[in-house]
């Protein structure tokens, strides 16, 4: 959890540090300064790392790095990915607990606006205290689990695409909870392109998600970018990356990364550097270096 918790913090921190540097822009990249809102960071956190003491140890560490909010599930430790077969369940009171630990640790930093979600992987769970499997052992969980107060958002993990258990689980919920919220996993283990009837992400709304996420999309953006830009350079030698960089650098292209000085924040650098009297700051480039040549 702790290892997790720096990642987080230096994520914030990376988000910080890019919107300062927006909002001061570039003049001599005729950058103009722009506000950016830094989008709330939500962190995956397993099933707590061990008991609810565990739990509030990382709570404390999300809270004070910055995290938004954190979704929990009910599985034992030590649990398996949501779409892997043999998955165990730690009892409804125990993860009950879990959750109400999470408010008070968030609540004690105070951090009321701390967004926690329930996780139950009820569905699919082979082994639980209760008799009931599937979708109704499901249900139950997400029921027993809003029925203490604690969970702003309840996410149910289902093993397919199927828009049927879906639709029936919170629809069932519903109707104890008129106004129960959702998360749900736009899982990238699905082939959701080879599905007959996808459920989409309006349907959904409708059903009452209020948070859809899509685990390892752009892990597998990156992966097929990069595996593109290999394959040009390896067939078109230095034209591959400089089409890369014709689409990068096109009218009307607004990709952040484009300019990786701009993006890691040299100009925020400077601008702090210069203001406490970093010695051997300058904002120069190159003397060689044509400004409307470089990134």
């Amino acid at each position: 959890s702790v290892e997790i918790a720096d990642g987080a913090r230096r994520t914030v921190s990376a988000l910080r540090k890019f919107q300062l540097t927006m909002a001061m822009g570039d003049p001599d990249k005729k950058a103009a300064p722009v506000h950016l809102e830094i989008p709330p960071v939500v962190v995956d956190m397993d099933a707590g790392y061990g008991n609810l003491f565990n739990v509030q140890r990382t709570v404390e560490l999300y809270v004070n790095a910055g995290v938004a909010a954190a979704h929990l599930e009910d599985q034992v430790m030590p649990k398996r990915c949501g779409h892997i077969a043999g998955k165990a369940l730690i009892s409804a009171d125990e993860f009950v607990g879990k959750l109400k630990m999470m408010r008070s640790a968030a609540d004690d930093l105070g951090h009321k606006d701390f967004i926690i979600i329930a996780r139950t992987d009820g569905v699919s769970a082979t082994e639980a205290p209760e008799s009931k499997r599937g979708l109704e052992l499901a249900i139950d969980r997400g029921l027993r689990y809003l029925d203490s107060g604690v969970p702003d958002l309840l996410w149910c993990e289902f093993p397919t695409a199927e828009r049927g258990p879906t639709e029936e689980f919170c629809t069932e919920i519903r109707k104890r909870f008129p106004k129960a919220r959702f998360a749900f996993n736009y899982s990238s283990s699905f082939k959701w392109f080879n599905e007959k009837d996808p459920v989409t992400w309006d349907e959904l709304g409708l059903l009452g998600v209020g948070f859809i996420f899509i685990t390892l999309a752009v892990q597998h953006a990156a992966g097929y970018g990069i595996s593109t830009l290999l394959n040009d350079l390896k067939q078109s030698q230095e034209e591959g990356y400089m089409a890369l960089q014709r689409k990068e650098w096109a009218d009307g292209v607004d990709i952040p990364t484009r300019s990786h000085h701009l993006f890691s924040g040299v100009p925020y650098h400077h601008h702090v550097g210069q203001k406490y009297g970093a010695s051997r700051l300058s904002e120069e480039m190159d003397e060689h270096l044509e400004i409307s040549k470089v990134v």
